[in-house]
């Protein structure tokens, strides 16, 4: 298999609005400890609940609490509410491509238990 395409679509990643506003937002906002260990509790609850969701069960109140708490914190600074929203597009980018990509390999990646 040749990949130039390959290297070509990383280069194209590399060159979108999506990668470079999230990196330009990721160094100004992960300058700040305290916001990037916020960033980084925010991210391991986020993970938590949803994998907690996905197995059939109910999250931790607890942690729906401290979630919710860091949330409101961390969207409530225009920065890094930019920074989280500009991640989240290029997660969905990033998504596109995947799907695309295994669809054309006809690869079936679905979740067992979770397909529509």
């Amino acid at each position: 298999m040749d990949y130039s395409s390959t290297y070509k679509l990383a280069q194209d990643i590399r060159d979108s609005e999506e990668y470079t506003t999230y990196h330009e937002l990721k160094k100004t906002v992960m300058e700040d400890e305290t916001t990037a260990a916020l960033i980084k509790e925010y991210r391991k609850l986020q993970m938590t609940i949803q994998m907690t969701a996905m197995s059939g069960q109910q999250a931790d109140s607890e942690d729906m609490q401290r979630f919710s708490g860091i949330s409101t914190l961390l969207f409530s600074k225009p920065e890094v509410s930019q920074f989280l929203l500009a991640e989240m597009r290029l997660q969905q980018a990033l998504a596109d491509i995947f799907k695309i990509v295994t669809e054309a390999a006809d690869v079936d990646v679905s979740i067992p238990g979770l397909e529509g």
